[in-house]
């Protein structure tokens, strides 16, 4: 991607409050010691999108009738560049509204920060990493904060993922690997805290072996997801020298297999990178409107049992983030997440499907990482005496899309249910409390 070529189990500590239906809802934030699995501070009106199949990136986003013609492509996700001190292209296409009608036309996008560089390696001219730790854990902090400050400009939410380009480096400069790891570190830290998922683009052999080499590291925070670069024309998602299977191991990968080169669909030609994916991307919320004839009572919860939190009018356009399983309200049982954190029946709502789910919609999901070094077991139901049907490698991402209390394991006796269907203790789990339930995750 260089250009210019086009654990330890956390104490609880409330960061903020977001109001929902006029309520004050807690929100957790994780401490900075928990590593190497720092948990996410999700506000209401969040989720977290995955891709998984081939993308591309650009050195500079293309413009909207590009994406159209390029509908017949095999793409459907692409790498944008929304920040950095060291973006060297212009970026006149991205704006709030080419990224609200990329979403539209079924885009995902995968949000990438060029910042500070290695101070072994990368471009000459590329600002760099201080070999100070103190100091490049403050740069990383920083940078967190600019790329989070342009994702939301752009109307990237909340549980978007957000990608650190960081390019070759020495892989024998002891004091530059920590410069870089610790810089990442803080990336990290800083992205959960505020409530994004942490990704990490770097070459195979010369950087992301030594983050590997960091996994289990407890003076380091883990990133989410890696997107590596390794030109061998080979797009599988294994078999990645220094970096083991089991690591990162649960839709938490994307590689960069070729590099700069032109293609061309629907008579327009671009000059890309071409990737394979099955990693989050950035969360995007869709308009709709309210389809009924009568006032839509948006609920705090996917049923209409919960407490009323708002109320639009017919033909109010509603920002739909997620989509989620609730009570069945006439032909369907899925319920729409707005951005403000409540829910509406999607039977009144202008989505394409009537009865069941509406790509490019995701499923509302909530990542965070799984805290037992060894693995942790995936059950059939909210208990240990339910069946083993999975095992979810140390670090990987359980992707929660609702709790429920089930059998006590260590403190706590709630459940996370991943979006496989299968049930995992939140004991072994890095959300914000093992002992509540805790917004904006469901309860089953």
């Amino acid at each position: 991607m260089s250009q210019p070529r086009p654990v330890l189990r956390r104490l609880l500590t409330v960061s903020s409050a977001w109001v929902l239906g006029g309520t004050a809802v807690l929100v957790f934030g994780p401490p900075a010691a928990a590593e190497p699995a720092t948990s996410v501070a999700y506000p209401p009106g969040s989720t977290a999108t995955r891709y998984s199949g081939l993308a591309f990136d650009a050195c500079t986003a293309p413009p909207l009738t590009t994406l159209q013609a390029w509908s017949t492509s095999p793409y459907r996700a692409l790498g944008v560049y929304v920040s950095g001190v060291n973006r060297t292209c212009a970026q006149p296409e991205l704006t709030s509204s080419w990224v609200a009608s990329a979403a539209r036309l079924k885009w995902r996008l995968l949000p990438v920060h060029k910042g500070l560089q290695p101070p072994c390696g990368a471009r000459p001219t590329d600002d760099k990493i201080s070999t100070t730790p103190a100091t490049a854990r403050g740069q990383g902090t920083a940078a967190a904060k600019e790329a989070v400050t342009a994702a939301k400009a752009l109307g990237m939410l909340p549980g978007s993922a957000l990608y650190n380009d960081i390019e070759h480096y020495s892989q024998t400069d002891t004091a530059c690997r920590t410069a870089v790891l610790s810089y990442l570190s803080s990336w990290t830290r800083e992205l959960h805290r505020v409530g994004y998922v942490s990704g990490v683009y770097m070459n195979l052999n010369l950087g992301a072996k030594q983050l590997a080499d960091a996994y289990t590291s407890t003076a380091y925070a883990r990133p989410d997801a890696l997107w590596i670069a390794r030109y061998d024309g080979v797009d599988s998602l294994k078999g990645w020298s220094g970096v083991a299977d089991a690591e990162w191991a649960v839709h938490q990968r994307a590689k960069q297999f070729r590099g700069g080169h032109d293609e061309t669909y629907g008579g327009v030609t671009l000059n890309i990178d071409t990737d394979r994916l099955d990693a989050p991307v950035a969360t995007v919320a869709l308009p709709y409107q309210v389809t009924g004839t009568t006032t839509l009572n948006a609920r705090t919860g996917p049923a209409p049992s919960y407490p009323v939190a708002a109320t639009y009018a017919p033909g109010a356009t509603l920002k739909v983030v997620c989509q989620a399983p609730g009570t069945k309200v006439g032909t369907t049982s899925v319920w729409d997440r707005l951005a403000n954190g409540a829910y509406v029946s999607d039977r009144y709502v202008s989505t394409p499907s009537g009865t069941g789910y509406s790509p490019p919609l995701p499923r509302c999901a909530y990542p965070y990482q799984v805290t037992a070094p060894a693995g942790l077991t995936e059950r059939s139901g909210p208990g240990t005496g339910y069946p083993a049907v999975g095992t979810s490698p140390g670090g990987a991402l359980a992707w929660v899309t609702c709790r429920r209390t089930g059998s006590t394991v260590g403190t706590t006796n709630i459940w996370d249910r991943l979006d496989n269907g299968h049930y995992v203790s939140d004991h072994y789990v890095a959300t914000p409390s093992t002992m509540t339930y805790g917004k904006p995750v469901p309860r089953c």
